[in-house]
């Protein structure tokens, strides 16, 4: 049976280098391929952000692009708690993020929109800015 394919994944919060969630410090580790960029909106919650992606008020949010192994998206997928249904705090999405001239196709993990009311907007859009590593 062959492997699954490798995919990248777009970090834009804790997992980024230097994070609470440091995605180097996973196993199996994942290939750095560069900065991106999205349009969205990063929102605060306590330690870590929401992304939203798109909509009226979108900003250019930054974030690193790894390829990950299947195992590794399993881990994450527990990190950022994907649930079946309305309950899961993250909606895993996947889009064309550039990276260094080039578009990759990469997961993205954005909040569920449900838990974005109240919540106050970074509007410089670069987490490790806000909170610092």
């Amino acid at each position: 049976m062959p492997e699954a394919p490798l995919r990248h994944v777009f970090v834009y919060g804790t997992l980024r280098r230097g994070g609470r969630n440091d995605i180097n410090r996973l196993e199996p580790a994942p290939r750095y391929l560069g900065m991106g960029e999205v349009k969205g909106m990063l929102y605060h919650f306590d330690w870590y952000p929401g992304l939203s992606l798109g909509g009226q008020e979108a900003i250019t949010v930054v974030g690193e692009v790894y390829e990950i192994a299947p195992q590794l998206e399993c881990l994450l997928d527990g990190i950022e708690k994907i649930v079946p249904g309305d309950a899961s705090e993250y909606l895993k999405r996947e889009l064309a993020v550039e990276v260094d001239g080039r578009q990759l196709q990469c997961l993205v993990y954005e909040i569920n929109p449900e838990r974005v009311r109240g919540r106050q907007a970074i509007r410089h859009g670069d987490w490790i800015l806000f909170h610092g590593a």
